[in-house]
C-alpha cells in the first residue's frame, strides 16, 4: 500500500503513513468541484449568496434551495452535495429548537456551530459513516451581533468576515478581501457579493445559474429572510452591467494589442 490514498481511503477510521484522513480530503474535493457560495459579515448583519446551476429547462425556478432557515436568527448557505448540506441543515434546526425549548430563548451562534461542528466531526469517527461532501456557512444575528462560520467535512467550524466555498473558492476569496468589513452594509455587500458570482462564471462553459440570496440584518428585525426582489434584482442588474463592461474593455485590449502587432 503506498501514501498516495490507495489501500488507506477505504475506511474514515484510517490513517495513511503520512497522517492524513483521504476520504475527509475527497469530502473537501466534492465541495471544489460544486457550486460556490458565499457570505459577509457587514456593519449591520449577514449576507448569504450562492450559485445554483440550473440542470435543466424543465426545472421549476426556485427548487433545490441552497439556502435553508435554521431558526429565526440563523440560516445557512450550502455548497457540495445538497442532499448532505439538507441533512446538516435539519441536525442545526433540531439544535436551534432543543436549545429554545430548554433554555427559553434563541441559540447563541457560537454554541450552533460547535454542536454542528461536533455532528459532522462524528461522520469522520466511525467505519459505518462516511464524512459530509459538503460545506456550510452559518450566519446568526443574536446578542453579541452579526456572524459567520464556515463548517467544513473534517467538523471544523471558523469564525469569519468574509468566506467564500466551493468552485472559485481562491479567486472568490481574492474579491472578499478587498471588501471593507467594518464599513459595509448588507445592501452594499448583495451588490458587491453578486458581482463577484458573475465575474468567476463562464457562459461559455458553465451552465446556466439561478442565484439565491438572504440576509439576517436589521432591516430584516434580525431574522433570516431572503433578500426583497427590488434589492436582488438591482443587484443582479448592476453586476450584469459590470461584468459586460469588463468583457468590452478586455476585447478592446485584445484588439489594441492585435494593431499594435
Amino acid at each position: 500500500m503506498s501514501a498516495t490514498g490507495s489501500g488507506y481511503d477505504y475506511s474514515v477510521t484510517t490513517y495513511s503513513p503520512t497522517g492524513r484522513v483521504f476520504q475527509v480530503e475527497y469530502a473537501s474535493k466534492a465541495v471544489e468541484k460544486s457550486n460556490v457560495a458565499l457570505g459577509v459579515k457587514c456593519v449591520d448583519g449577514v449576507v448569504l449568496v450562492v450559485e445554483k446551476p440550473v440542470l435543466s429547462k424543465m426545472v421549476v425556478p426556485g427548487s433545490n434551495k441552497r439556502i435553508m432557515t435554521v431558526d429565526l436568527h440563523a440560516g445557512i448557505a450550502m455548497s457540495g452535495l445538497a442532499a448532505d448540506a439538507r441533512q446538516i441543515a435539519n441536525k442545526s434546526r433540531q439544535e436551534a429548537a432543543e436549545y429554545r425549548t430548554f433554555y427559553g430563548h434563541a441559540v447563541p451562534g457560537k454554541i450552533l456551530a460547535d454542536r454542528v461542528a461536533g455532528h459532522i466531526h462524528t461522520h469522520t469517527l466511525y467505519w459505518y459513516l462516511r464524512p459530509y461532501g459538503c460545506n456550510v456557512l452559518l450566519a446568526v444575528y443574536d446578542s453579541d451581533g452579526p456572524q459567520l462560520y464556515c463548517l467544513e467535512p473534517a467538523g471544523t467550524a471558523f469564525r469569519y468576515f468574509g468566506c467564500a466555498i466551493g468552485k472559485n473558492k481562491q479567486g472568490a476569496s481574492s474579491e472578499l478581501e478587498k471588501l471593507k468589513f467594518n464599513e459595509l452594509t448588507c445592501r452594499e455587500a448583495v451588490k458587491e457579493l453578486a458581482k463577484i458570482i458573475y465575474k468567476f462564471h463562464d457562459a461559455a462553459k458553465d451552465k446556466d445559474m439561478e442565484i439565491e440570496m438572504s440576509w439576517v440584518c436589521d432591516e430584516s428585525n434580525r431574522q433570516h429572510v431572503v433578500v426583497p426582489d427590488e434589492v436582488r434584482e438591482e443587484a443582479l442588474k448592476l453586476a450584469a452591467e459590470a461584468k459586460q463592461k469588463e468583457e468590452n474593455e478586455s476585447d478592446s485590449d485584445n484588439e489594441e494589442d492585435e494593431k499594435s502587432s
